[in-house]
């Protein structure tokens, strides 16, 4: 009986580093802070803009910060996060794609 309490103890330790990672929305926030880089280089998004999108890529990381503060993201903070990269996903798309240009 010990044998199981300990070996159980020890999964729970050993997965908890697993279950505070977010890698996919990692990969997404890269991946968004490159789209806006590249929309200042090319002159789709104006200086505004790029610091208005620049402040809500800054607003997700401290989310996710929070998110990872006790050691784990539970599912329903997962998906807070990912619907709050999803609005900064359409922001980002929205601004690229206006009228206004840089030059």
């Amino acid at each position: 009986m010990n044998k199981s309490m300990l070996f159980a103890a020890l999964a729970v330790i050993a997965t908890a580093p697993v279950l505070a990672g977010t890698p996919r929305l990692d990969h997404r926030e890269t991946h968004q802070a490159n789209r806006i880089y590249n929309g200042v280089a090319n002159g789709e998004l104006t200086r505004p803009e790029a610091r208005r999108l620049s402040a809500g890529q800054a607003h997700l990381y401290r989310a996710e910060a929070r998110a990872k503060s006790d050691g784990v993201v539970t599912g329903r903070e997962r998906t807070w996060l990912q619907h709050e990269a999803n609005q900064q996903s359409r922001r980002i798309y929205r601004q690229k794609h206006d009228a206004q240009d840089r030059g």
